[in-house]
This record gives C-alpha cells, structure tokens and sequence, in this order.
C-alpha cells in the first residue's frame, strides 16, 4: 500500500513539474482544465465544453488525462469547427498535443497551428490563440510545512472574521433593527485573545471622521472609529512580540481622512509591514522568523484600486492595494438559509490561479453568507476544511492564506486552519 501511494505521488509531481520540451508523463491522473487566462475550468454541458465556476467534483469538471486524450465520463474532450466538443475517445479529433510551458501546458491540434482557447464567453474553442491551461490534479500531493519560523507568509493560513466590527459588543454598527444580526458575537480584543489573526473592516466617511459600519453609519448608536479597533491592535502586537495580524479594509473613505485617522495610532509605524517596501515582489514573502526580526507584523489592504486614488496614493502611508497583494474569491455562498453555492471563483475578474515570476499573491478565502444566520454559520464553519481541499485550493492552486467566516467562535474553524498550515498545496 505505501509503495502504491509513493508511485501515485512521483506520478502526480511529474504533471505539477513536467520536464522540459516533453508532454508530462502521466498514468491516468484525473486534472481539473484550468484557464491561466480566465481562472474558470472546463466543463461539459451535454456534448459542449464551456468554461464553469471550479466546483470540485460537481458539474462534470473532471478530466482523466490519459496519453493524448482528456476524457470526462465515457467521452473526451475533442473539437468540431472552432468549438470544442465532447466525442468518443477514439475520434481522431480527440487527441491533443500536450505541450508543457512551466507549469502550464498548451493544447494543441495535432498537425496544425490551432490550440484550445478560453475565449470570452463561456463557450470553450480551437483557434490560434495558444492559450495555456494549467492540468490541476484533483488529488495535489500536498508538502508538509517548513518549521513554523522557516515558514514564509504565503504558507501559514490566518483565522480571519468578516465584518470583526459587526459583533454587537464594541458597539453599535448599523440601525437596531440590522444589529440583530452581527457577523460576530465578540468583541475584537476578544477575538485576538481567541487566535483571530485576520480582520475585515468596512469603513465609512462621516463627519466624524472614518467610522466602522455597514453600508450607512445613519441611526447607528455607539459607532466606532477605526483608529480605535487599529489602537487594539497594535496594542496586541506590542505585547505578543511573536504574532502577525492582518487589516482588510472595505474602504470608503478618502484617502487624507484614511491617513489622519492612521495618524491617531499610536506605535502604528513601529509594526507596519510595508511589502512595497521590501522587495516581495522580486524576492517573494518573507519568513515569520525575517519578518519578527523587523518587528514588521502587521499589513493593512485596501480594497480600492490604485486607478481610482488620485493624487494620494494609500501605499504612501502604508495602506496596500489588495488587488495587487492577494487573489480573493466571491464574498458569499448565498443566502443566509437553504443551500450553498461552494464554487471557487475570483471576487474580482482577476483568476485566483494568478502568479508572478517569484511572486505568489496572499489567497483571501471567504467562507460565508449573505445573512450571518449562527445555525447556518456552525454547519458551514464545520465543512471549512473540507470545502477548501476540494474546491478553493484547486481553483486557486495555492493554500489559503486567510480563512474569513461568521461567528468564528462556532464549527471549529481553528481545525481547519491548524489542518491548513500543517500541508500545503
């Protein structure tokens, strides 16, 4: 039995790292077809191929890659015109040259100029475009983490509460009548006590400067200064000398107000991690042991973007452009009752597949609903890991960073975090 897993290991490392010039070696492993343009994977819809929502093992997404031939079910993956098609596997117009690039590969018409491509609408097609694809094994082999200092930021995944504000104890954060539904049921010191290392905040402009709340700060009683939450946390950080925290600002404010409210903070500047500053994108994250060595341990991302800043950019006092740093899947998985839509796609067209030479963008993965129900959040909490193996990970090809949930207190997501940081896609 472990020599048949250590053979089923070598097999699926060889189509992660083909080697160069040459079709990966294969013995039937089952990928998902994953556009490196597009993000979205190739699934079958009665006998065409369109580009769908990575759902894990639903909606006929799964291909066995045999040799030449993509199958999913009894047929493969083929082309008729300019479409690509299902056929039976023995069709001539079934078989592909797989052609390596790195990590990714092209598919190609053998005997001729014409590759698969990602075109811009759902369809899948055969033209000239020599797209790549990346073949993403539905059953990784996943490494074991460096040692927790040797481990660089892109491989440790951080419990992270959505709307950390909403919680109905540091006060008041939306009309009465929405405060009976908080997003969390504790207050932010408390939950940096509980192991929360990740914090989404929306953020508001209003006469009394940047104010915590959702969607309009009218009517709400007892609002809270962002300041204030930043205040607490680096407070934390001043005295836990070993911990990290990341600041997820929706942010609607204007930049100077965003700044002179960050101005209030006192010993902001003594633990503000600056990236930009540190040359990741050339060198890559740093590890916690470098970063605890600078005393650079706390990122705050907003999610404007730098096109739409105008004359003060937010990375001048510190304030990262998420989009830049991280990929981030859609913000919900439906309502607030009933069932739940666990694909894994980009909350912002970019692909969450997307990667830089050296560069590995931070993997934000929300894991919540439109309405923060507290039965609803523990059965979802419960199937956290779960969903992030089989759905979120493959669509992204990368672990998740941050794990973002409703009432965190519930479900056991610290499972899921402490099972993610332990092996890594």
């Amino acid at each position: 039995m472990r020599a048949t897993r250590t053979a089923l290991a070598v097999t699926l490392l060889a189509l992660l790292v083909p080697p160069a010039g040459h079709a990966a070696a294969a013995a039937d492993p089952v990928v998902y077809l994953q556009s490196a343009t597009t993000g979205l994977n190739a699934g079958v819809s009665g006998t065409s191929v369109l580009q769908r929502r990575p759902r894990g093992d639903e909606d006929r997404q799964q291909w066995t890659w045999s040799g030449r031939t993509l199958r999913e079910g009894d047929r493969c993956l083929g082309r008729a015109g300019d479409q690509a098609v299902t056929l039976p596997c023995d069709s001539p117009d079934a078989q592909w040259d797989v052609l390596p690039d790195g990590d990714r590969h092209r598919l190609k018409v053998p005997g001729a100029d014409r590759y698969l491509v990602a075109s811009g609408t759902d369809q899948v097609r055969v033209g000239s475009g020599a797209d790549l694809w990346y073949l993403t094994p539905v059953s990784p082999v996943l490494t074991p983490a460096p040692p927790e200092g040797q481990r660089r930021l892109d491989q440790v995944t951080f419990l992270t509460a959505h709307n950390a504000y909403a919680n109905g104890v540091d006060g008041g954060f939306a009309p009465p009548f929405v405060n009976l539904a908080p997003n969390q049921a504790r207050g932010l010191t408390r939950q940096l006590a509980d192991g929360v290392r990740g914090f989404q905040l929306d953020v508001h402009h209003t006469p009394d400067g940047a104010i915590l709340c959702h969607n309009s700060c009218t009517l709400v009683s007892r609002p809270v200064a962002l300041w204030v939450d930043v205040q607490r946390v680096v407070d934390f950080l001043r005295a836990n000398p070993t911990e990290f925290v990341t600041l997820f600002l929706e942010d609607y404010v204007p930049a100077d107000v965003l700044r002179a409210e960050l101005n209030r903070v006192d010993g902001l500047a003594d633990v503000l991690f600056r990236p930009d500053r540190a040359g990741v994108r050339a060198t890559g994250w740093p590890t916690l042991d470098a970063l605890r060595a600078a005393n650079d341990r706390l990122l705050i991302f907003t999610d404007r973007t730098r096109a739409a800043d105008g004359a003060l950019p937010r990375d001048s006092f510190g304030v990262m452009y998420q989009q830049e740093w991280t990929v981030e899947n859609h913000w919900s998985m439906g309502p607030g009752v009933g069932g739940s839509d666990w694909s894994c796609h980009s909350r912002w067209g970019t692909p969450l597949n997307r990667t830089e030479p050296g560069f590995r963008p931070l993997f934000v993965m929300n894991h919540f609903r439109d309405v923060p129900f507290t039965g609803t959040a523990t059965t979802d909490n419960g199937k956290l890991a779960d969903r992030a193996r089989r759905f979120c990970e493959p669509a992204a090809r990368k672990t998740p960073t941050y794990l973002a949930v409703d009432h965190y207190h519930l479900g056991n997501p610290v499972a899921a975090v402490q099972a993610l940081s332990g092996a890594r896609f």
